[in-house]
């Protein structure tokens, strides 16, 4: 395969046009062989790089340096735990999408018993899913908080003329843009906004961070400092916290099962064709496998350099000076994380919150759209086996989804609230997911394309660490609250 033949030219040209997604099924597009060389490779990465565009977002501007301002450094082992663990996870679920050509509900509704309504599992996701949408109506909260920041005069007047909360304002705006711009473009779309975004605000956080030693005080960033971060500690009163950022950061739950979506849609499954026993096929999924861990991988080293950075900022500057930031206040508290690049970065700050949270916005509601429109198939509550009929469905929740987040955060209001009840939920359902990829790769992992008996091992033993993380953080989450 040659530089000037990628494979999105062959497959992104079949249909694109919204925010669709669709499996192209078996003589739809012929095989395509893998790139040999590292550097073609690369450019084929993708998926993981939306992926961080989610990532990289509510969970780190606002839970992670939240975390970060309350307890300082001492939670930044779990900050690189979250990261690191979960991509095992993450690669199994991708890998039995490409060999099977399933969407991850697909793959687990056929875990258990059969059922024409959808199992368990799928259940439980669309439970956490609609849980999410807090953490989606928090994003479009801060949205209108930075507006608010950044056109003071425009949303006095605002205010004023409408008697409603300028906030509100900027945050229903934001929220018609976001629908938009989700009915307007497909995979391709997704993949290069997110690209540029991730880039922008992952450099400006960590140029932040660089810019540490020369800050005002009070500042805490030394190397003894971040060294007693790694200690696992777990301080008294942070577990709630804690279990909500290893919901969401790194790898959360959500992105979990959005990843082999994403890897179907950008076209995985169809280059490597449909299984059979002949060579030829296990030599191109070999080939494809290797691309997308490449793609999990380069996208973990993004997003957990983006977490970390976020965390460090939280918890020496933040802390140091006793800020935790709350409610209306948010933006204004993080934007104090920046002043150590001049009197510029409040203006810079608010357009890389925006980024951060405006590109979140984006990849998790498409991604929502998506999955549920496979959901609401399985389970035969609104079927739409066909593309045309499958292309509505996914527009059609592009336009609820963010219409529900919006109407959580104008009755509820406080985005700290609403991101740690979506972490949360994520929290709980990441043993399910993690349990559900080891069954998958012991009951339908091809061998000639399986992973080594080091990495089977690491798989195992990653499953086994999310379920005990999250599992003792919502037993004692659960204990603290019997309590009252």
């Amino acid at each position: 395969m040659s530089d000037s033949d990628p494979i999105l030219d062959r497959i992104d040209s079949v249909e694109e046009g919204s925010a669709h997604f669709d499996i192209i099924k078996e003589g739809d597009l012929a095989p395509i062989d893998p790139p040999i060389r590292f550097a073609q490779a690369l450019g084929q990465i993708g998926p993981g790089l939306v992926l961080a565009g989610s990532i990289v977002g509510t969970g780190e501007l606002i839970a992670t340096t939240g975390l970060g301002a309350k307890e300082g450094y001492a939670l930044l082992w779990l900050i690189l735990f979250s990261c690191i663990i979960k991509v095992f996870v993450q690669v199994e679920l991708g890998r039995h999408a490409l060999t099977h050509g399933q969407s991850t509900l697909e793959a687990f509704n056929s875990l258990g018993k059969k059922r024409s309504n959808g199992n368990w599992i799928c259940w439980c996701w669309f439970t956490m899913m609609l849980a999410t949408q807090a953490q989606i109506g928090a994003m479009e909260g801060l949205i209108g908080q930075a507006a608010t920041m950044a056109f003071p005069g425009l949303s006095k007047s605002m205010t004023a003329a409408s008697g409603i909360s300028s906030d509100a304002i900027w945050a229903t705006i934001t929220t018609l843009v976001a629908i938009v711009l989700l009915l307007s473009g497909g995979y391709q779309r997704v993949e290069k906004i997110t690209t540029f975004l991730v880039a922008a605000v992952t450099g400006f956080t960590v140029l932040a961070v660089l810019a540490l030693p020369w800050t005002p005080p009070p500042v805490d960033f030394s190397l003894d400092a971040i060294l007693s971060g790694l200690t696992f500690a777990m301080p008294s009163g942070g577990i709630a916290a804690a279990m909500a950022t290893f919901g969401i950061t790194g790898v959360g739950a959500s992105e979990l099962v959005a990843y082999p979506y994403w890897c179907l849609e950008k076209g995985y499954g169809r280059a490597a064709g449909t299984r059979n026993q002949s060579d030829a096929w296990a030599r191109r999924a070999r080939g494809w496998m290797r691309v997308m861990q490449i793609d999990a991988w380069f996208s973990m080293i993004v997003f957990t350099v983006g977490t970390l950075a976020f965390y460090i900022l939280g918890a020496s500057i933040l802390h140091a000076r006793g800020i935790v930031p709350a409610k209306s206040e948010m933006i204004r508290s993080l934007s104090q994380m920046y002043t150590s690049l001049g009197g510029w970065t409040v203006t810079a700050f608010l357009l890389g919150a925006w980024a951060v949270l405006f590109k979140t916005l984006y990849v998790a509601t498409a991604g929502n759209a998506r999955q549920t429109a496979d959901f609401l198939n399985i389970t035969h509550i609104w079927p739409n086996q066909s593309g045309l009929a499958r292309t509505r469905r996914v527009n059609h929740l592009c336009i609820i989804y963010p219409l529900l987040a919006l109407g959580l955060y104008l009755v509820f209001g406080d985005p700290s609230r609403l991101v740690t009840f979506g972490g949360f939920a994520q929290a709980l359902m990441l043993p399910v997911i993690a349990g559900s990829a080891l069954r998958l790769m012991i009951r339908d992992g091809d061998r000639r394309i399986l992973g080594s008996k080091i990495w089977m091992i690491l798989v195992v033993v990653a499953a086994i660490l999310i379920g005990l993380v999250a599992g003792y953080g919502a037993l004692d989450t659960l204990i603290n609250q019997l309590k009252f």
